[in-house]
């Protein structure tokens, strides 16, 4: 009796938080890539700039913390470059590849999102 009762509760606690689950909205700061495309194909009023706008902002701010996470790495294994770390490729130079691939789509994100602030100041 007690196992028939333990059972019901459970379910009825996974169909509780996958109801939830399918209750929030979706995450604004994450589109898929087709997403992403067809709001930037559709953007003509100053709200959905400022979406966009928003949006690379936020991909600029993640993208600039991970270059940030990357250089310490880098620094760090830039210290050690003797023995079987020291032929190539190297982590020391992994690290600053990915570093300046990261600076690199920060800087992509901050001329989109201006772009888009552009395009939403102009829109009013």
């Amino acid at each position: 009796m007690r196992t028939r009762l333990g059972v019901g509760v459970i379910i009825a606690m996974l169909a509780a938080a996958l109801n939830a689950a399918y209750a929030q909205p979706t995450s604004a700061s994450h589109y898929t890539h087709s997403e992403l495309h067809k709001m930037m194909q559709e953007a003509h009023t100053e709200q959905q700039y400022k979406v966009l706008a928003t949006y690379f902002r936020a991909q600029q701010q993640s993208f600039i913390q991970q270059a940030q996470s990357e250089k310490q790495e880098w620094e760090r294994s830039g210290q050690d470059v003797t023995g079987s770390v020291g032929k190539y490729p190297r982590p020391v130079d992994s690290s600053r590849n990915r570093y300046e691939y990261l600076t690199y789509k920060a800087d992509q994100m901050d001329k989109e999102a201006a772009h888009y602030e552009s395009l939403s100041a102009t829109a009013q």
